[in-house]
C-alpha cells in the first residue's frame, strides 16, 4: 500500500456530485471522491449512510439522479452493469451470491464469462476452439484457487461450505474476471477473528500482487484502518470526511457520527 495523502496521479475513477433518491428518501446527497489506481479505498459510515448505494451507482445497478462518474478517463452519467463489468469493475455483495449447488471451481469459472470469446456453436459441441478456450480459462481459475488457498474445496458444492469459505469463493469469482477495480461490500461480515485475518491477507495480496484497485465497505474499524490507504466517510447520504486513516480516526465529525452524537442532535432538533 502506498498510503497516499497528497495524491498526484490521475484517478482511475472519480464520482462527482452524485445524487440518488428513492421516492422521498435521499440516499446520496451530492457526494464526490476519487479512487487512485493501485490503492485500497475504504467507504465507511453508520448503517443507512449510503455506502452500498454508492457502490451500486459505480457498477451500474443504480442510475443516479444527477452527477457523473469518470472511469479510465471517460465520463458518463450512468452505466449498465454488464458494461461496467466489461470495462474492468467487479463486485462482491453483503450477502453471498453464489450458485450453491455448483462446486467451488465451477462458481469461480462463472467469473470468466466475459473472457470467453468463442461462439455458442463451438460451446454446444464442446470441441475445437471452445475446448481450448475452456482449458485456458480453467488454468486461470486453478491459479486463483491456489492464490486463495482453497484447493481442498475445489470440487465441494459451495452450499456445503462454512460462511467464511463461501466469502472466499465469492472473492475468487470476482478475481477471475481480472478486474482493474474490485468493489468489496462488507467482505468480513459474519466472520470470526481468524477468518477476518485470512480475508484481510487475501485482499492485501490481491492489491499488492495482482495490482487490483480495491474499494472496501467494512464495519470493522480495525480492518479498515489496517488495510486502507484512504478513507471516505459517509453519514445520512453525505460525505463528512475524506483522508488517510490517521486523520480519519481523529476527525470529530466521524467520531460524532459513530458515537451517535450527530444522530442524537437530529432526533432532538
Amino acid at each position: 500500500m502506498s498510503n497516499p495523502e497528497n495524491v498526484k496521479n490521475p484517478p482511475l475513477l472519480r464520482v462527482d456530485d452524485i445524487v440518488l433518491s428513492f421516492g422521498g428518501i435521499h440516499a446520496i446527497k451530492g457526494v464526490s471522491f476519487d479512487i487512485i489506481k493501485g490503492e485500497i479505498r475504504a467507504v465507511i459510515g453508520p448503517n443507512g449512510a449510503g455506502k452500498t448505494a454508492m457502490l451500486n451507482v459505480i457498477n451500474g445497478f443504480y442510475k443516479p439522479d444527477s452527477g457523473s462518474i469518470t472511469f479510465k478517463g471517460t465520463t458518463y452519467s450512468s452505466v449498465k452493469p454488464h458494461t461496467a463489468a466489461s470495462e474492468g469493475i467487479a463486485r462482491t455483495f453483503q450477502n453471498v451470491a453464489l450458485f450453491h449447488g455448483m462446486s467451488t471451481l465451477d462458481n469461480i469459472m462463472t467469473g470468466r464469462t466475459l473472457k470467453m470469446k468463442t461462439s455458442l456453436f463451438w460451446h454446444l459441441f464442446h470441441w475445437g476452439p471452445a475446448e481450448n478456450e475452456e482449458l485456458a480459462n480453467r488454468a486461470v481459475v486453478e491459479e486463483i484457487i491456489d492464490f486463495l488457498e482453497i484447493q481442498h474445496i475445489r470440487h465441494t458444492p459451495v452450499g456445503k461450505l462454512p460462511f467464511g469459505l463461501q466469502k472466499r469463493v465469492e472473492l475468487g469469482r470476482a478475481l477471475a474476471a481480472e478486474p482493474l477495480m474490485l468493489l468489496l461490500d462488507e467482505p468480513m461480515s459474519g466472520m470470526n477473528v481468524e477468518e477476518k485475518e485470512d480475508m484481510s491477507r487475501f485482499i492485501l495480496n490481491a492489491n499488492e500482487q495482482l495490482g487490483t484497485t480495491i474499494v472496501l465497505i467494512e464495519h470493522d474499524m480495525g480492518v479498515v484502518m489496517d488495510l486502507s490507504d484512504r478513507i471516505v466517510v459517509m453519514d445520512r447520504g453525505l460525505k463528512i470526511a475524506d483522508g488517510i486513516p490517521e486523520k480519519i480516526k481523529t476527525n470529530k465529525a466521524v467520531i460524532d457520527a459513530y458515537l451517535g452524537t450527530t444522530h442524537q442532535e437530529h432526533a432532538s432538533a
